[in-house]
């Protein structure tokens, strides 16, 4: 292999960069037939022929799809999200299946486990005869578990070469391709080598602890969706997402490809942002017997922004079936050298800045290769100190603390969210102020769309690698597992090839809450120093996983991991949270508690269908409730209900506890993320189990499946919005919260408590305050008056600026004993709603809006929601709701949603209230 380093000639282009048309082509393979190989007696050589006519009936899939996914797209077993179909569909487990009789359902008419031999996928594709000569390539993003490969006859690829989840493989298929007609493709997809044992099925509302992973995490031997067998959170996916889960594309180049391109960003006169060094790295293939003389084009140009593009070029030769590495930097390309660059940063602390890279390589035949990709010039850093006997971890973007504020991401059930879906996701992360999103390790590293999205809109990501202590040994299952070492490596330096150029990337990990064996853990940890080296490693995603004597710790600082999951899980009073933060310990980075967060009544009979009660089990509970993840712990969610019926009395009907469990929801997320911005400049950050829902679920998670928040989520978005005024129910002190990198200019905070009848009893207030940087601020004492009040009490908070304008509203409710029951008696009011205006763009339309009471009663927990033809527009982005309104109060929060879900109809607000009357606002038009 011959290594070039480049002084080159470069030019400046004007807006015109792009407009080049290229025979440069990548057709996405979508339309295929499915079938078992119990039904299919055909080779696969017989299969890849265009004049293959089968006797037997295959299923038309889309493919990405999955094999259960195609069955149920064909209606052969029915939907397993809902209510209890799971369980009218065998297991990929022998055993499980006669365990609960499952056999029965089986499609196959010989086989009772459709899911033990191989399916076959099949499509056919026309390749235009002015293709002759060119170079073709069969990418496969992603297959489970193993895959063989044939092209019009010719096997391309055997199981041995395609194997483990988490690959992407680029086939060579020029000598198979006809061109000027049809070409036949199949693939042959084998199952799991080993399918995992799963736990008990969660048939009971209120039954015993789930065993994660199933009773012996067996699962744990394959390279893949370890979650598949089955979680606390998740039941077992029958056929453990055997197929071809990630798109395939047909990829015809000139005889030189483009490979492996990194990019690297430096800003090397740190803390001056001036100026970003680039580096630039690729490979250059030429498959042909004849040496390849050429131009490899280089062009920069801003993506989300406006600025100028440039482009360079050189002359570059690639031996004849030889390669050649490109390297090039600011040291020696002046344009590599950028001046007043536009930054990445992460969500609220600035715009995520994108840029876009083309590369093209011409030789003689005009544009061999040509490929693009989005970058953002940032930098990431990250440092372990020990507080009080516990290491810490703290994060930094371009030279600035960054405070971690997410949660855990976990698949879709049967990996079926589409880049419509993953933008949408990212971007109720973002409205939430969620900064960061976890990969967690018992899932997937997710597709390209969901990386696109996170770098769209400023999400950082912590990427655990596919290990957990529940199937690796730290708790059950063996760290002689996965079984194919070599299979986990591959899939490994696969992964960091796919996703080492995003700017949301900000570190890899491991795994969850345990290690792969040192073979393994030295193989991920060498191949990121040495395929990426640009942002951290740790360990584990949990500080209780110690590291054996003599291995080697995180990167670059060789210490522990410094973060610590383990709850605490169930429902806390805030206090608790509080007490926690102060004490330090295992709070300096929690990155792993949550709460049983019940979902809005709105989607709760979509999750639940039958929501009848069982009068055996506590109100509104039926075994319905178990498959959707309410024993999860009955424990938890019995104390989370129990807690409930304490504070507000038990509810009358299930709309009464739904709503009532939206305060619960509210009240336990405003305490996790309000007592870690109390130590704000102490702690590294803390991080939910969970954000998002594998399936429909009434447990962890701020929004669920259908994309509907809970009371939860806004609590969050409240609780960590860049300037923040809170209340400590612990000592009862308000404070000041910055998040931000520059001074809060001049604030006036005001508190002001009110009893159940919404009398004023106290007004504080206090002026001319504010931080200069990040960090907190004690403004208001109130623990003589609140320690003398009786029954329910609201203190409201505001902060506003010099210009009077308010910047964080907030609201709480105490009571002594924690005796809340008063608010079901509170006096009816009513808010006034006026729409200021409405934005009309071109994937989103906006509408900003303006709340007032102009009551003498406190209008509670408003509600309002964005309707189309009686249904809630989800997702639906609000920049605030669930708020509260003391007399002659007002807030101006907006609402925007996908035009896709707007589907051309003129929606409406439906405004709700604890105490209000329902009541439609219409929208105008414009």
């Amino acid at each position: 292999m011959k290594k070039i380093i480049f002084p080159v000639v470069l030019s400046l282009l004007g807006s015109s960069l792009f407009a080049q048309t290229t025979t440069v082509k990548q057709v996405k393979l979508t339309n295929f037939d499915l079938q078992s190989s119990a039904q299919v007696n055909s080779t696969g050589a017989e299969l890849s022929t265009v004049q293959y006519h089968s006797p037997v009936y295959w299923f038309p899939v889309k493919v990405p799809s999955t094999v259960l996914t195609g069955l149920v797209a064909n209606h052969i077993y029915p939907d397993p999200y809902q209510g209890l179909n799971n369980m009218l569909i065998p297991d990929a487990s022998d055993q499980f299946n006669k365990e609960y009789n499952l056999e029965q359902y089986s499609f196959l008419p010989n086989d009772p486990n459709p899911w033990k031999k191989p399916y076959w996928y099949r499509t056919t594709f026309k390749v235009p005869a002015g293709d002759k000569g060119r170079h073709f390539q069969l990418i496969f993003k992603g297959i489970n578990y193993r895959a063989a490969v044939w092209v019009n006859g010719k096997q391309i690829a055997d199981s041995t070469q395609m194997a483990g989840m988490f690959a992407d493989y680029n086939l060579d298929v020029t000598a198979a391709v006809n061109t000027g007609g049809e070409n036949a493709l199949a693939v042959k997809i084998y199952p799991l080598d080993y399918a995992g044992y799963p736990a008990k099925e969660q048939l009971q509302a209120m039954g015993p602890f789930y065993e994660n992973g199933g009773p012996t995490g067996d699962i744990g031997k394959n390279v893949t969706m370890l979650c598949s067998v089955g979680w606390d959170w998740m039941p077992p996916v029958r056929d453990r997402n055997m197929g071809i889960w990630q798109p395939v594309y047909l990829r015809t180049t000139g005889a030189v490809t483009i490979g492996h391109p990194k990019l690297v960003t430096d800003l090397p006169n740190l803390p001056d942002t001036g100026v970003a060094k680039l580096s630039l790295n690729l490979t250059l293939s030429n498959h042909s017997a004849a040496e390849q003389k050429g131009k490899l084009t280089i062009s920069i140009k801003p993506e989300n922004f406006v600025g100028l593009p440039t482009q360079f070029s050189q002359n570059v030769s690639v031996a004849a079936e030889g390669s050649s590495v490109v390297d090039l930097n600011a040291d020696k390309v002046s344009q590599l050298l950028v001046h007043q660059p536009h930054l990445w940063w992460p969500n609220g602390y600035g715009k995520a800045n994108l840029y876009r890279i083309r590369l093209q390589y011409t030789d003689a035949a005009g544009i061999a290769d040509d490929t693009t990709f989005v970058f953002g010039i940032r930098t990431v850093a990250s440092k372990a100190t020990t507080v009080k006997g516990f290491v810490r971890r703290e994060f930094f973007v371009n030279g600035k603390r960054v405070h971690l504020n997410g949660g855990a991401w976990v698949p879709d059930m049967m990996v079926n969210r589409d880049s419509t879906r993953y933008d949408y996701e990212m971007h109720l992360c973002r409205n939430a102020n969620v900064n960061l999103v976890r990969i967690w390790g018992g899932g997937v590293t997710p597709p390209d769309a969901f990386w696109n999205a996170a770098d769209k809109y400023g999400e950082m990501v912590w990427s655990d690698f596919w290990v957990t202590g529940d199937t690796q040994g730290e708790f059950k299952g063996s760290p002689d597992w996965p079984i194919e070492g070599n299979v986990f490596v591959k899939n490994v330096v696969s992964t960091i090839f796919r996703i080492r150029n995003h700017p949301s990337l900000l570190v890899w990990t491991g795994g969850n809450e345990g290690h792969a064996r040192k073979e393994l853990y030295d193989a991920m940890r060498d191949n990121i120093i040495a395929m990426d080296g640009t942002r951290p490693f740790i360990p584990s995603s949990s500080g209780y996983a110690k590291l054996p004597a003599g291995w080697k710790g995180s990167y670059p600082d060789d210490m522990p991991s410094g973060v610590y999951s383990g709850g605490p899980y169930q429902w806390q009073d805030p206090k608790i949270y509080y007490k926690k933060a102060d004490v330090g310990g295992d709070w300096v980075f929690k990155d792993e508690t949550g709460i049983p967060s019940q979902p809005p009544y709105t989607t709760l009979a979509k999750t639940i269908p039958n929501l009848v009660w069982d009068t055996k089990l506590p109100f509104p509970l039926n075994n319905t409730w178990g498959y959707h993840d309410a024993c999860t712990g009955a424990a938890r969610f019995d104390l989370y209900n129990a807690e409930m019926v304490k504070r507000y009395g038990q509810p009358a009907t299930m709309l009464n506890f739904s709503d009532k469990m939206q305060l619960m929801n509210y009240v336990g997320y405003q305490g996790i993320f309000e007592a870690a911005g109390h130590k704000l400049t102490e702690t590294g950050g803390v991080m939910l189990w969970k954000l998002n829902a594998a399936l429909p679920s009434v447990v962890w998670q701020i929004y669920d499946w259908y994309l509907e928040p809970n009371a939860g989520y806004y609590a969050m978005q409240n609780a960590v919005e860049p300037l923040h005024i809170q209340f400590n129910q612990d000592d009862s002190t308000a404070a000041v919260i910055n998040r931000m990198h520059h001074a809060t200019g001049l604030l006036n905070a005001k508190a002001d408590v009110y009893n159940i009848d919404s009398k004023l009893v106290k007004s504080f207030s206090v002026s001319h305050i504010g931080l200069t940087d990040e960090g907190t601020q004690e403004v208001i004492h109130l623990k003589e008056l609140l320690a003398s009040t009786k029954g329910v009490s609201f203190v409201v908070l505001n902060l506003t600026n010099v210009a009077g304008q308010t910047v964080s509203h907030n609201v709480y409710w105490l009571a002594p004993g924690d005796d809340f029951s008063a608010i079901n008696n509170m006096k009816p009011t009513q808010v006034q709603v006026k729409v200021l205006k409405t934005e009309k763009g071109q994937t989103e339309n906006k509408w900003t809006l303006k709340f007032t009471n102009s009551t003498n009663k406190l209008a509670f927990f408003i509600r309002p929601q964005l309707m189309k033809n009686g249904e809630e527009v989800m997702p639906s982005y609000w920049t605030g709701n669930y708020f509260s309104l003391a007399p002659n109060e007002s807030i101006t929060v907006s609402v925007s949603a996908p035009l896709a879900k707007l589907g051309g109809v003129q929606p409406n607000v439906l405004v709700e209230g604890w105490n209000l009357d329902k009541q439609t606002i219409a929208l105008p038009a414009k």
